[in-house]
C-alpha cells in the first residue's frame, strides 16, 4: 500500500472513529434528556392526580380535573393509580398493574421511582395526606420521544454514511495535496546521477519539512559533487604521482639491463633508483596514513595524552631529521594546571599532525625560526604555529586541504600535498579545528583549538 492510500485510509478510519464516537455520545445524551422531560410531565401528573384524590370539595375536583385534561399534553396509554399505604412494607395492591417488587420497594425506601417497560414509563411518588400515605403511581407511553429518537438514528446513521464518503473524498485530496511534492521531488532525485550531479532540485520557500526536505537534499548533492570532484582529482594526482617514480625505476632499470656498465654507472643508477624507491615509499606511507583517519576523518580515540609531553616528543623527532632547526616550544600554563592539558586522543596520530604542520613550517621557512605556543584554560586547549617562510597565496588558501595539491611558489620544495590534508583529517578526528592564516612572503599562522565542550565523551 503506497503512502497515498495509507493517509487516505488512515484520514478515513479516524473520522469514521470520532464521528461514531460523536453519535453515540450524542445518541445516549438525546435519549436521557427524554427521559428526564417525559419523566417531568408524568411527575405533574402524579401532583394532580394526587390533588384530586385528596379533595374533599367537588369544585376543586372539577378544577383539577379541567386542568389535567386541558391545561396539560395528553399522554398516551395514560394509566392512575392511587395505592393505600398500611405499614412500612404493606400497601393496598392493585392487580392492574403488572410491576417488579423492587419497583415499589424502592418508592417505600426513597418517596420515589420510575419504571420502564416497552417504552411506556411508570412513576411512582409518596403522598401524604391528614398522616395518611399513599402511592401515586401514573403511567404513559412515550411515543413521541421513541419517534424522536428513531428519527435521530436514521440522521444519524444516513449522515454518518455521508461523512465518510467525503471523509474519503477529503483523504484523497489531503493526501494528494501532501505527497505531491514528495513525488516531485522523487521524480527529480530520479533525474540525478554521477554523470550530472550539478543539479539541484527547486527551492521550495515555504519554510516547512518539504523545504526542509529540499534544502537537506541540495545540501547532500553540494557535498557529493565536492567529494566527487576530491577524490577524482585524489585518484589522477595519486596515478601520476606514483606514475613518476615507478616509471623512473623502470626505464633506469631497463637501461642497465641493456649492457654491462662501469661500477661507477651502477653506484650511480642504484643511487637514482633507491632515490625513486624512497619517494615511492613516502608517498605510499603517507596515502595509507590519511586512508588511516577514514573518509570522513573520524576514527574512534583510544588514549589521554599531556599535550606538552606531545609537542616536546614532535620536536625530539625533528632534532632527529633536522638537527639544525629553529623551533621553539613556549608553554603559557603554570605547572599546578597541568591537567588542563590532558586531552582524549589517538597519540600516534595526532602526534603525526602536528608533526606535519610545524615541519611545514621549517620546510618552507627554509629552516627559519618556527615559534609554537601552547596556552590552555577550562574551555580548551590552543596550539599556534607560526612560521615566517614563503607563506601561501590568498587564491592557494581554499584549495589546502584537498590531497595533492601545492601552490605555485610550494613546488620548488619537495613534497606531495598530502601533509595538510592527512593533519586536517586528524584534528578534525578529535572534534579539534585548524585555522591557517598567511600572507605571502610574510609567513604563516597555524592555529590549532580543542574545545572541551565539543569532545565527545565516548572518544574517551
Amino acid at each position: 500500500m503506497d503512502i497515498r492510500k495509507k493517509i487516505t485510509f488512515n484520514y478515513v478510519a479516524l473520522s469514521t472513529f470520532s464521528t461514531s464516537l460523536l453519535c453515540i455520545i450524542v445518541f445516549f445524551l438525546f435519549r436521557e434528556n427524554n427521559r428526564y422531560h417525559f419523566l417531568k410531565r408524568l411527575d405533574d401528573r402524579a401532583k394532580i392526580v394526587a390533588s384530586i384524590h385528596f379533595q374533599k370539595d367537588p369544585e376543586k375536583i372539577r378544577y383539577y380535573k379541567n386542568l389535567k385534561k386541558n391545561g396539560l399534553e395528553e399522554l398516551i396509554e395514560e394509566e392512575e393509580y392511587v395505592l393505600k399505604i398500611n405499614s412500612q412494607n404493606s400497601f393496598d395492591y392493585n392487580t392492574n398493574l403488572n410491576l417488579p417488587n423492587t419497583f415499589y420497594t424502592n418508592i417505600l425506601s426513597t418517596g420515589r421511582d420510575y419504571f420502564e417497560k416497552d417504552n411506556k414509563y411508570y412513576l411512582g411518588q409518596i403522598f401524604q395526606e391528614n398522616e395518611q400515605k399513599y402511592i401515586v403511581i401514573v403511567g404513559a407511553r412515550d411515543r413521541k420521544g421513541k419517534d424522536t429518537i428513531v428519527y435521530i438514528v436514521k440522521i444519524m446513521v444516513f449522515g454518518g454514511i455521508g461523512f465518510v464518503i467525503l471523509a474519503f473524498l477529503l483523504g484523497r485530496f489531503l493526501a494528494k495535496r501532501v505527497i505531491n511534492p514528495v513525488a516531485r521531488i522523487t521524480k527529480e532525485v530520479k533525474r540525478i546521477s554521477a554523470s550530472n550531479l550539478h543539479n539541484r532540485l527547486p527551492e521550495v520557500h515555504n519554510s516547512d519539512e518539504i523545504s526542509d526536505l529540499t534544502n537537506t537534499f541540495n545540501n547532500m548533492l553540494d557535498r557529493l559533487e565536492t567529494s566527487f570532484e576530491i577524490q577524482a582529482n585524489f585518484i589522477n594526482n595519486a596515478s601520476h604521482e606514483l606514475k613518476t617514480p615507478i616509471t623512473t625505476i623502470i626505464a633506469e632499470s631497463e637501461i642497465m639491463l641493456l649492457k654491462e656498465r662501469e661500477k661507477e654507472e651502477y653506484v650511480e643508477s642504484l643511487q637514482n633508483i633507491y632515490s625513486q624507491a624512497s619517494k615511492l615509499g613516502n608517498l605510499t606511507e603517507s596515502l595509507l596514513k590519511l586512508t588511516q583517519t577514514g573518509y570522513d576523518g573520524k576514527k574512534q580515540v583510544s588514549d589521554i595524552a599531556r599535550i606538552d609531553e606531545l609537542l616536546l616528543e614532535v620536536k625530539s623527532d625533528l632534532d632527529k631529521i633536522y638537527p639544525d632547526n629553529r623551533v621553539s616550544i613556549r608553554i603559557n600554563i603554570a605547572p599546578k594546571d597541568c591537567n588542563l592539558l590532558l586531552l582524549p586522543c589517538n597519540k600516534p596520530l595526532l602526534e603525526l599532525a602536528i608533526n606535519n604542520i610545524i615541519t611545514n613550517g621549517v620546510k618552507y621557512s627554509d629552516n627559519n625560526e618556527v615559534f609554537v605556543t601552547l596556552s590552555a584554560n577550562n574551555e580548551m586547549i590552543k596550539i599556534a604555529i607560526n612560521d615566517i617562510g614563503i607563506g601561501i597565496p590568498p587564491e592557494d588558501i581554499p584549495h589546502l586541504y584537498e590531497p595533492f595539491f601545492r601552490g605555485k611558489i610550494a613546488t620548488k620544495y619537495i613534497g606531495y600535498g598530502l601533509g595538510l590534508p592527512l593533519a586536517s583529517k586528524i584534528i578534525r578526528m578529535h572534534d579539534g579545528e585548524m585555522q591557517v592564516q598567511s600572507e605571502q612572503n610574510k609567513g604563516t599562522i597555524v592555529t590549532i583549538i580543542f574545545k572541551k565542550s565539543n569532545i565527545k565523551k565516548s572518544n574517551v
